[in-house]
């Protein structure tokens, strides 16, 4: 059985197809994608972009696989907001997950709701979250407001274009901050402090399942069969989880791409109430507590392209720099940053001096700087014995041994690199398949076997340890400038 999924990412849109009988990939394409951004924090995208960058992915896989797919599932960028007419109109440029403009209405809607109705639902009001956005919009384009039909995020629409069908899952809900993640409903004190019609936009809330069917005008435009099965899909972070075996609780997770996440499944739910972790909903029937940080690769490019360096030569300059970086410390907050939360926060070199201001000092602080703010998180998660990585980071033999010894545990890379794709696709089968766990699954279907594990460096774990109390004294003295 040939079933496919698309990760409509914030870089591009990726769309892998699986042989479920021979275990492997039958096709793999992708589509980049462009980012409008402004000083203030915005960070939007044209749904009319992902919709041209998914027919260009599409096309290029050949047509025998393509027409022979039983089953579609979406993986999308958490948060963004997708206001669409009645007539099926995209009314506003899409404000993404690293959209940190509405910070102003993040403290609005704290401020009306109260922070004990937040934390009974699970989660803070963040910029990055879909709950201000819908409060901007409706703030600054009233008129735009009032003809919104239905509330999507960037998943729940691309379903809509294939299907007809405006719903939600679970899992991509739990990330609106409108949702109470233990009972998995809409909370009405939350979406009423925001309008007191939102409730009537907001679309239905489903279990994982088949959602629709692709309609014979998403046939004509994508060249996917009609009638072919579009199950529920889910946010990127839902998705990674699958498709690297984190559906069982235990196993922790990072994602090292545009933004950094840590996340592990779990079979109850996980309330932090000192707000390191989100408190979110898989998309395979349980729970999924996750950090978030809006500045992981974001950094390491940024100085990449910057210096003129290609990756290896970004990765090779780091490893030439000592342990620690003789003292350079960097704050990655070049997008602001949601943990720790500051959304005016930039990027900072400090612990400079003239000995060790050189640029392999500099290089190495910038992953070691990303790298600390998952510790940030890690005891918020309890016990753990592995990290998987995945994402366009986890390529790189030098990260994944950076992050063994800070974190102190042993690292190894998934099995597929295209992880959000690739647990999407698993997601049908399992839909489709109706009869076997979502871990009986991702058993028979992940070859975690094949990747080396790193073992930590007790020693150099102590070394890092140090280093990382003095990044964190740096973020707390800046932090007063950030906020």
């Amino acid at each position: 059985m040939y079933v496919m999924g698309i990760d409509a990412g914030t870089q591009s849109i990726k769309v892998l197809v699986y042989d479920s009988v021979s275990h492997d990939k039958a096709a793999l394409s992708k589509a980049p994608l462009d980012l409008i951004s402004s000083p203030d924090g915005t960070r939007e995208q044209r749904a009319s972009d992902w919709l041209s960058a998914l027919e260009r992915a599409l096309h290029e896989i050949p047509k025998d696989v393509r027409e022979n797919v039983e089953a579609v599932s979406i993986s999308g960028q958490q948060h963004g907001f997708v206001p669409l007419s009645e007539d099926g109109e995209v009314l506003y440029n899409v404000k993404l997950w690293c959209d940190t403009s509405t910070a102003p209405e993040c403290h609005e809607i704290t401020e009306r709701v109260g922070r004990k109705v937040l934390e009974e639902c699970g989660n803070p009001i963040l910029p990055g979250y879909t709950a201000s956005k819908i409060l901007w919009l409706r703030k600054n384009h009233p008129d735009l407001y009032d003809r919104v039909w239905r509330v999507l995020l960037p998943h729940d629409y691309l379903n809509y274009v294939l299907t007809g069908e405006a719903v939600m899952e679970k899992g991509d809900a739990s990330g609106t901050g409108l949702m109470d993640i233990t009972k998995g409903v809409w909370d009405l004190r939350i979406v009423s402090a925001i309008s007191e019609d939102l409730v009537t936009k907001l679309p239905e809330i489903r279990d994982p399942g088949i959602i629709g069917y692709v309609t014979h005008e998403a046939s004509t435009r994508f060249g996917l069969r009609e009638g072919t099965a579009v199950v529920s899909g889910g946010g990127d972070n839902m998705m990674s989880a699958i498709g690297t075996g984190a559906v069982s609780d235990g196993q922790i997770t990072i994602s090292l791409g545009t933004s950094g996440t840590m996340f592990s499944s779990s079979s109850v739910p996980v309330i932090d109430r000192e707000c390191r972790l989100a408190a979110f909903r898989s998309s395979h029937g349980t729970w999924l507590p996750l950090l978030c940080t809006m500045n992981c690769t974001v950094a390491t490019e940024a100085f990449r392209k910057a210096r003129g360096l290609s990756v290896d030569e970004l990765s090779s300059l780091a490893a030439s720099a000592p342990e620690g970086s003789q003292g350079v410390v960097f704050l990655p907050f070049l997008n602001g940053e949601r943990i720790p939360d500051l959304p005016q926060g930039e990027g900072v070199f400090g612990g400079l001096n003239a000995s060790n201001m050189s640029d392999a000092n500099m290089a190495r602080s910038v992953f070691e700087g990303v790298t600390f703010e998952f510790l940030l998180g890690l005891e918020a998660f309890g016990s753990a014995s592995e990290v998987i990585v995945t994402g366009g980071g986890a390529r790189s033999p030098f990260w994944r041994k950076l992050i063994a010894d800070i974190l102190g545990l042993p690292v190894r890379a998934a099995s597929e690199d295209e992880s959000a794709a690739f647990g999407a696709a698993l997601q049908a089968l399992w839909i489709m398949d109706g009869k076997k766990t979502i871990r009986e699954i991702t058993d028979e279907h992940l070859k975690s076997g094949d990747s080396e594990i790193i073992v930590p460096d007790k020693a150099l774990h102590a070394v890092y340890m140090k280093h990382y109390e003095k990044w964190k004294a740096y973020t707390e003295a800046l932090t007063p400038l950030f906020r």
